[in-house]
């Protein structure tokens, strides 16, 4: 006996259709939002680390490592944010989401090419963009969920993180 014939004898096969890879149904833009705006805030902090006036090692020293971690954080909420983006891309949105909303499939594109152009530079035009096409996509996303009246509940949450 194989080891296939003595788990098929045990369990009884299974069919689940499921738009994910674990049927949940959750789904929600906001920990994009969260990411990108970590990205702005990171953006922000970047613009405001002054050069050390000493050029001393340890002045020196505590500067990269200011910028390094900002750069860091900024790095990984970025691919955070493509990530979540990709999310509600392959698992939510279907067929019937891009005939209501035929831009759909060119603002999921920029938005996740904004989140490594982020990655790429120190920009604060750039990060400001990314949290807008996050927010486009999150109007869509409520809309598409037949509850606009969240988008508004999520602006007020999402827009006061810092």
């Amino acid at each position: 006996m194989t080891i296939k014939q003595y788990f098929s004898d045990i369990f009884s096969e299974v069919v689940a259709d499921a738009h994910c890879d674990i049927p949940c149904g959750v789904y929600d833009p906001t920990p994009a939002k969260i990411a990108a705006r970590t990205v702005a805030r990171m953006v922000q902090q970047l613009g405001e680390i002054a050069v050390p006036k000493e050029m001393d090692p340890h002045s020196i020293a505590n500067h990269a490592n200011m910028v390094s971690r900002r750069i860091a954080v900024k790095e990984a909420h970025a691919e955070m944010c493509k990530k979540e983006l990709l999310i509600l891309w392959s698992d939510f949105f279907k067929a019937e989401h891009l005939e209501q909303f035929p831009d759909l499939h060119a603002l999921v594109w920029d938005a996740v090419k904004l989140c490594s152009k982020n990655k790429q530079e120190v920009n604060a035009d750039m990060a400001q963009k990314l949290v807008e096409a996050v927010d486009a996509l999150a109007k869509i996303f409520y809309v598409s969920k037949k509850v606009p009246e969240r988008y508004e509940a999520y602006q007020t949450i999402t827009d006061k993180l810092w």
